[in-house]
């Protein structure tokens, strides 16, 4: 398995905008066994996203389909940047 745990930066005051943006449409990503959302609570505009893949390649791959590419346009305006970001191998628990 493949995962990723990284940490999004949204414009000052967008972070619920861009939360509702990211939350829309996340069940059709083949291969993709967890998608998480969470807000950051020590940070107003951050957020943090936690994902566990079948391989790295269904992400790689996830990346072309077109539902994705679109969020990812309508996301990237309200994106001020991005903090840490870790590539992890899952090995198991509740939800996987």
């Amino acid at each position: 398995m493949y995962g990723l745990i990284g940490k999004m930066l949204a414009a000052p005051g967008k972070r619920e905008e861009l939360l509702a943006i990211l939350l829309e449409n996340v069940g059709a990503m083949p291969g993709c066994l967890s998608y998480i959302i969470a807000r950051d609570p020590d940070s107003e505009d951050g957020l943090w996203i936690t994902e566990a893949w079948d391989s790295k390649e269904s992400h790689a791959g996830s990346l072309q389909l077109p539902q994705v590419q679109a969020t990812i346009a309508r996301a990237r305006p309200l994106i001020a940047g991005f903090g840490e970001r870790f590539e992890t191998e899952p090995l198991g628990g509740v939800g996987l």
